[in-house]
């Protein structure tokens, strides 16, 4: 723990790196004794050298926006913020990859590679906050996952920071990259917990050059029927970018029609998009309404979409909690109808999506604090029954200590401890923020 004398101390050691005070109580949590922010990779090394020696306790933030995703510490020794370490490394147009540091926002990122008519196909909640670093550590994606993968498919190299300040790199700068292990897989989704992503190497992909979105809204609450028709277009030849089920409460929110809504979305040239929107017009069920938006209405929605979930910039007065849930494909829609029932039972509100490709579902609730633990609890149920799980992605640091937000320990988690073990033995970084308190 630092102490008012080693806090002097650290203070003189690192005396070229802004470094302020943090004595607020933040309500996620996850905050620390004081912030430093390091604009080099050597800085950042020396700064979990120093922690690692005298085993002081850091926190790692990008932009901040997964502050309430895990975490039983209230507050660490040190909150080390990547905020001023940024920028784009290497940029190779014709292979179409991008090297660039971690704490560079994802909107930055995206128009920098604009005029080069190539993007990250990555499709992160609050992109003008979210860094790549933090995408990369919590694996996240976004309703595109379907067309765009998730972090874990498109990152071909890292280099990350170990807790001792050791700099190493995994992967390479090449798409086509098969020898050894995918070390790139043991940091991916680990939330920081066995190092400090410094910068991250990515595939691009060109820029759609058009793009449109359905809404089939279906007047009948009818799941034998959206399940018939969702699997009518995954059997089709057609290649949808997003393929998402949206309840009542978020369809009234962003499409101002309170029935279900399925989200069906295409990039590609003009002449392909308008193609399989005609195969959709074709085999929509009756009693449907169908509705499109195309080019800027289209980039209008989605930009609504992410930020309709609350996240740790937002600090607004209602008790908010964001469940994150995996389920077969197709079940799904199941996870939503249970939403609803849900909801009525502990008197929450739940704005709730779900992919009907890839079976992860996202559902923001909010309501008092104990309604919103029984409604999780509920909800956690009903993902294990359908042979799922669901993870807290959001919630207040007061109510995280009351809930295991990962759920039980699987039967691997000895492997997760023990590579936890090896890589940070004295248990400095991000502690207590992963799956079983890792």
């Amino acid at each position: 723990m630092i102490t008012n004398e080693s806090l002097t101390e650290f203070k003189a050691v690192f005396k070229d790196i802004q470094i302020s005070d943090e004595d607020d109580q933040h309500p996620l949590g996850n905050t620390g004794r004081v912030i430093v922010f390091p604009k080099t990779e050597q800085e950042i090394s020396a700064i979990l050298e120093y922690a690692n020696a005298n085993k002081n306790t850091v926190f790692i933030m990008g932009g901040g926006t997964k502050r309430g995703y895990g975490g039983l510490l209230e507050k660490a020794d040190i909150l080390l913020s990547l905020a001023q370490y940024t920028g784009i490394v290497e940029h190779n147009p014709g292979d179409m990859t991008l090297t660039v540091k971690a704490g560079t926002s994802f909107q930055e990122i995206q128009t920098y590679l604009a005029p080069y008519k190539q993007k990250v196909p990555l499709d992160p909640f609050i992109p003008e906050h979210a860094t790549i670093g933090g995408i990369v550590s919590a694996n996240d994606s976004g309703p595109k996952r379907i067309g765009y993968g998730s972090a874990r498919d498109n990152v071909i190299g890292l280099r990350m920071v170990y807790p001792d300040g050791t700099l190493i790199r995994s992967g390479g700068k090449v798409v086509k990259n098969v020898a050894g292990y995918d070390m790139n897989k043991l940091f991916i989704g680990a939330m920081g917990t066995l190092g400090v992503v410094s910068q991250v190497t990515v595939k691009l992909r060109p820029i759609a050059q058009y793009e449109s979105i359905l809404f089939v809204s279906f007047s009948e609450r009818s799941v034998e029927e959206i399940r018939a028709f969702a699997s009518k277009v995954l059997d089709s030849m057609m290649e949808p970018i997003s393929l998402e089920l949206l309840n009542p409460s978020l369809a009234g929110k962003l499409t101002n029609i309170n029935q279900y809504t399925m989200l069906i979305s295409f990039e590609d040239v003009k002449s392909s998009v308008q193609y399989q929107e005609n195969v959709i017009r074709s085999i929509v069920p009756e009693k449907t309404t169908l509705r499109s938006l195309s080019q800027n209405e289209a980039t209008s929605f989605w930009d609504d979409f992410y930020h309709h979930q609350p996240n740790g910039l937002v600090n607004i007065p209602t008790t908010e909690a964001v469940l994150k849930i995996g389920v077969v494909n197709l079940e799904a829609i199941k996870i939503l109808q249970e939403a609803e029932l849900t909801a009525d039972a502990c008197h929450v509100s739940i704005e709730a999506h779900g992919g009907l490709a890839t079976g992860i579902c996202h559902l923001t609730i909010r309501g008092a604090a104990e309604d919103i633990l029984s409604a999780i609890q509920h909800i956690r149920k009903s993902a294990k029954k359908n042979g799922g799980y669901a993870v807290v992605k959001h919630l207040p640091f007061s109510l995280r200590k009351e809930l295991n937000v990962w759920g039980e320990k699987t039967a691997a988690h000895f492997l997760h401890e023990g590579i936890k073990q090896k890589i940070d033995s004295n248990k400095i970084l991000n502690k207590n923020r992963y799956v079983g308190g890792i």
